[in-house]
Parts: C-alpha cells; structure tokens; sequence
C-alpha cells in the first residue's frame, strides 16, 4: 500500500482463509484472544507454503504484528497470503487480516504478519523447495 492508496486500502492477496470468530474464541473482557487471531493466520500462511512446498513444512518464525483495529466476535474475518519470497528450502509468506463487523459495509485491515517456512521430509528435516517454474 502506498500513500497514494491510504484513502480506499484494499487487501494484498489471494484470500486463503475466512473464519468467524464465537464467544469461545475470547478472553474474560469479551476481546477476542490475539492467539486465536495468530493459529488463524498461520493456518492461512500453513496452506499456501504446502502448495509451494508440495509436502510438509514447518513455521520457523513470524515477524512482528501490531494489531490496529480489534476483532468482535461474530465479524467475519479474512486471512489474504501473498508470498514474498522462496530460498532454497524456504518460503515467507506476508498474512494479512481483514474483518467485516456484521453491521458494516466496508472492510477493516487487523492486523499483518510475515511467516516463514521450511520445507521438510517425512522425517522432519529440511528438504529443498521444488522449482516453481512451469
């Protein structure tokens, strides 16, 4: 995004998961928990980088989030994956959050993260990425 974009922001990315969060979802004061937020996330980026991957990964790290706006319970919620850049054995993969409150018209940007992967083997070691070229 950039600033000539700040006045209609739209998310970057193909929409890999939608979810909407249940009273279950959140702590005491009724907030939705910022784990759940972060196992949706890495369960939107998870999908993408076994499709690049062709096989099992593992989450290696994440990047910093901040959370802009909260997340109410009962708003739908979308994780938008857009893959920023493949190495030998890994792959990071930048989440975007997106919700729709139930009495909203427009979107509303959460929060961002970026996730990175290794390709691993059936016996969990690191294994290469194979060739994305057609």
């Amino acid at each position: 995004m950039t600033a000539f974009d700040d006045d209609k922001p739209t998310p970057r990315g193909e929409l890999t998961l939608q979810v909407i969060p249940l009273p279950a979802d959140t702590n005491a004061n009724g907030d939705v928990f910022a784990g759940w937020l972060v196992k949706q996330m890495d369960l939107a980026a998870n999908t993408v980088a076994g499709r690049i991957s062709q096989g099992r990964n593992a989450t290696v790290a994440m990047d910093r989030m901040e959370f802009l706006s909260p997340l109410r319970v009962g708003s739908q919620v979308g994780c938008y994956c857009e893959l920023v850049d493949i190495g030998r054995s890994s792959m990071k993969i930048n989440v975007e959050v997106w919700t729709l409150d139930r009495t909203a018209r427009t979107p509303r940007k959460v929060t961002e993260g970026l996730f990175v992967y290794v390709a691993i083997d059936e016996h969990g070691r690191i294994r290469e990425v194979p060739d994305q070229s057609l």
